[in-house]
């Protein structure tokens, strides 16, 4: 038995696999491209300001508190 044949049918199947694996990965783009674009037109993001405004309300928490653990933040960096 030649290896000829053997030779070209490992190649074939070779370039079949791989474009096989193109046209999927193609395709797997293609669809979260299209589904990302789908989503922000239906879910827009929520305002930046709004989310920004929620996250420093701290009057609700102890001075106290804040001190102590802005000294143990200060303390962890300290050490490396």
């Amino acid at each position: 038995m030649t290896s000829e044949p053997l030779f070209q049918q490992g190649l074939s199947l070779m370039m079949y696999g791989m474009g096989t694996v193109i046209v999927f990965l193609s395709i797997l783009v293609i669809l979260t491209a299209v589904m990302s674009k789908i989503l922000t037109r239906w879910f827009p993001e929520a305002d930046k300001t709004t989310a920004s405004a929620a996250q420093k309300g701290f009057g609700d928490i102890d001075p106290h508190i804040v001190t102590v653990i802005q000294t143990a933040i200060d303390k962890h960096r300290s050490r490396r």
